[in-house]
């Protein structure tokens, strides 16, 4: 049978790329959006929830009725979980509590465990990827399946899944005619994973970071300091601190995106695209349309299209919500 397959985790990735109309008119570039949306978990983190797993289980360090633990801003933590479904593992969910309704109600309304803490910065102790460490600690000591902490930010498992997966599939989906690849960062495992593998086929394709404000990255690639400035309402990208898998990215230069910039970007896309993306797309497009002017005409250029909108219509379509923020909305609300 054609386009069929086995099991819940054949089907991720090979994700179609997406020709994205306004931006490529905007800059004379091609530009494409890799439809990771289209995951059966719904985001880009499907592809690292699989890497982070496989990696447990070869190394034998859970079997079924074992857990898997993580600290998550919701989409690794939903891949996780599904996945974990399929292979009879329970799932522990350590998240922020000023997330998104709609990704807390996903993760409970899939089975996760989901243990919600206060936002604290990384340095503090019950900062939610630490309080998801010690989680796992205290679990090994009653479960005899094992329990894993996924470690999605400084666990390298999750970065070479993208260098094996989607970095090949970028490369093969343009006939190695890429000329630039921009995302963001959260965990650093995307843009890690595939920036090294197109820097091997290429080492003149140009990689730039897409970063929201409020992040540090920025300026950490910039001036070499992770200094950061203002905010964004965008989740589950920036980040104060470098991870072992950001380690890993061989990245030319960076953009800083603001929510003012990205907003219009997402809008724009559903009113005439047809195309309802979350709020880190916003980031990743408005950096690729400033690589295509930076590069010029006629050059090819990808970014990641990580998730759609409906995890995020509590902000992305509040009209008070964004009106308080002093933020764009759209004029259909």
């Amino acid at each position: 049978m054609k386009n069929s397959y086995n099991n819940f985790i054949e089907s991720i990735g090979n994700t179609p790329l997406v020709k994205l109309k306004a931006a490529s008119e905007i800059t004379g570039c091609n530009i494409y959006g890799k439809a990771e949306y289209l995951n059966p978990g719904g985001s880009v983190k499907d592809r690292a929830a699989l890497a982070l797993i496989k990696d447990a289980e070869e190394k034998k360090l859970i079997n079924k009725g074992g857990i898997i633990v993580e600290g998550t801003a919701g989409n690794t933590g939903i891949g996780l979980c599904l996945i974990g479904n399929s292979k009879e593992y329970k799932t522990v969910i350590v998240m922020n509590d000023n997330q998104t309704q709609e990704k807390k109600d996903t993760l409970k309304n899939i089975g996760a465990d989901l243990r919600l803490v206060p936002p604290k910065p990384y340095k503090d102790d019950d900062n939610y990827v630490k309080v998801a460490c010690r989680l796992a600690e205290e679990l090994k000591k009653t479960n005899n399946n094992g329990v894993i902490w996924a470690n999605q930010f400084d666990n390298i498992a999750n970065a070479k899944g993208h260098y094996e997966t989607t970095g090949p599939e970028i490369w093969d989906q343009t006939d190695g005619k890429v000329d630039g690849f921009v995302c963001s960062s959260g965990t650093g495992g995307t843009i890690g994973g595939i920036s090294r593998c197109l820097k091997e086929k290429n080492k003149n394709i140009k990689i730039y970071l897409s970063d929201p404000t409020g992040s540090a990255l920025y300026n950490y690639i910039q001036n070499g300091e992770l200094n950061s400035e203002g905010g964004s309402i965008t989740e589950g990208i920036g980040s104060s601190r470098i991870t072992a898998n950001f380690g890993e990215a061989k990245i030319d230069g960076a953009f800083s995106i603001s929510d003012h910039e990205s907003l219009p970007i997402l809008y724009d896309l559903i009113k005439n695209e047809g195309l309802s993306l979350g709020t880190s797309c916003g980031v990743n497009i408005a950096g690729a349309i400033r690589l295509g002017k930076e590069l010029g005409p006629g050059k090819t250029i990808v970014t990641i299209l990580c998730d759609k909108s409906d995890k995020y219509n509590s902000k992305l379509f509040n009209k008070e919500f964004l009106q308080e923020k002093g933020l764009p909305y759209p004029n259909w609300l």
